[in-house]
């Protein structure tokens, strides 16, 4: 996720409102790198209190029993609160992975094919072997169907850990566990649609297929306008509910059609911001740019008009992709994931009991998933990254070496919102889910742990 422009305080400082003064500490918070982690963290906990506390009931009731309904007729859509969290707001998320991994694939690490192979081998390593011990443990079993659970990485996690390290993990590192991450992505999406869609209606898919027609066509027409995109989206993702695959997908699939190209070249508006800056110099008056000079807050209509072109043109110039992915950073990051995580991770520990007298803490769903994460993880990513470096075919991240990456290795074992996300399709039966999400819980905690001991115990870059 890239940060904000920062314009050094000795070149442009602004004496701050008082309403910058009071929102001062929430801005700073939410930009800080790790912010999210830290919310999503809260969420979790607050969740396991209340799922254990008295209050119990009011959590089941209102996630699990209570009905939200939007529509009329034949077009509306009565489901339990967590349905649409897990079914809509998810989407949403998915809509940002799929942006996430269109760009990478473009102008990304992903578009080179040696710079990707590290991070691609990793990711393979990184969900075969986590799904192979899992099906281990649970085999000839019916929590078999949770194979898939630890498969995934949790990229927002990973890297709010990872952040941490600060100078001790140069940049390429992250650029590796990113693209890693978002290889995982890609492949627990197709896990989701292949594995874990039990039905499909093909009069529905076909549907959401036009309308996917519709708007690749808007993309080769010009048609640059995210909200009209979004708006096709819906329907989309209407269509995709309806047919039985899982409606996340319609996030990524949506995706996809998003412009990725600029309207103007990089040569010309890089000319034409530098003539508006001339125009906007040539009405500033002798003394504008000292302290006192400083002070005035009002501009010349010529300078306004400079400004307000610049403005269009930096529009122009940034593709809709980015843009898009810049504007769902936020409400992902800060909304969606911490709300997912609210509803998900509710877990009564030692409450329930399975068919055979069993507690989840006897669950083979619950082993499978630890061991996936903390043995199958750390030995998939690194291994594989190995062979592929051994093989010649993939390369070291630039200034890094194997402990960054096998500190990366373990931080691939936070499976965290994809992994709860999987073990709400895989299963049926709630002990058993309960199970899973512990395994995913505690497991994404010493994942988290070890992985940032392994980086923070190496020497700084």
């Amino acid at each position: 996720m890239a940060g904000p422009l920062e314009v050094p305080k000795s070149d442009y400082e602004l004496k701050p409102t008082k309403a910058q003064v009071l929102l001062g500490p929430l801005q700073r918070f939410m930009r800080f790198e790790a912010a999210g982690g830290v919310l999503l963290i809260a969420c979790a906990l607050i969740a396991m209190i209340w799922a254990n506390s008295g209050w119990a009931g009011s959590y089941t009731d209102l996630f699990y029993t209570s009905k939200v309904t939007i529509g009329f007729g034949d077009w509306s859509l009565s489901k339990a609160f967590i349905l649409w969290i897990n079914d809509l707001l998810m989407a949403v998320f998915f809509l940002l992975v799929g942006l996430e991994i269109k760009r990478e694939v473009l102008v990304g690490e992903l578009r080179s094919a040696r710079k990707a192979a590290l991070p691609i081998a990793a990711a393979i390593g990184g969900m075969a072997i986590p799904g192979l011990i899992y099906a281990a443990v649970n085999w000839g079993r019916d929590s078999i169907s949770g194979w898939g659970v630890p498969m995934a990485t949790d990229i927002a996690f990973a890297l709010g850990v990872l952040a941490l390290a600060g100078s001790r993990v140069p940049l390429s590192v992250r650029v590796f566990l990113t693209s890693l991450a978002i290889v995982d992505d890609l492949g627990a999406l197709l896990v989701i649609a292949i594995f874990y869609t039990e039905q499909i209606g093909l009069g529905y898919l076909g549907l959401a297929g036009g309308v996917l027609a519709v708007m690749m066509a808007m993309n080769l027409l010009g048609v640059r306008r995210v909200l009209v995109y979004m708006l096709l989206g819906v329907f989309v993702w209407y269509f995709v509910l309806k047919s039985g695959v899982h409606a996340t997908i319609a996030g990524v699939l949506v995706a996809m059609t998003i412009p990725a190209r600029t309207r103007v070249d990089q040569g010309r508006y890089s000319r034409f911001a530098r003539s508006m800056l001339d125009r906007f110099d040539a009405d500033m008056r002798p003394g504008d740019g000292d302290a006192e000079g400083d002070r005035r807050t009002w501009t010349t209509g010529r300078q306004q008009s400079a400004v307000l072109a610049i403005e269009d043109a930096g529009r122009k110039v940034e593709t809709p992709v980015r843009r898009l992915e810049h504007e769902l950073i936020p409400w992902v990051a800060f909304l969606i994931l911490p709300v997912f995580a609210l509803a998900n991770a509710g877990v009564a520990i030692g409450a329930g009991e399975n068919a055979g007298g069993g507690s989840v803490w006897d669950s083979r769903a619950m082993w499978g998933v630890v061991l996936g994460l903390l043995i199958g993880k750390p030995v998939g990513v690194f291994g594989f990254a190995w062979l592929a470096k051994k093989m010649g075919i993939g390369e070291l991240p630039e200034g890094a070496n194997w402990r960054h990456v096998f500190g990366a290795a373990w931080l691939s074992g936070i499976g965290f919102t994809m992994a709860l996300f999987i073990a709400n399709l895989a299963f049926t039966d709630p002990v058993q889910l309960d199970a899973a999400k512990l395994g995913v819980l505690g497991a994404s905690v010493v994942a988290g742990v070890v992985g940032l001991a392994v980086l923070m115990t190496g020497k700084r870059v």
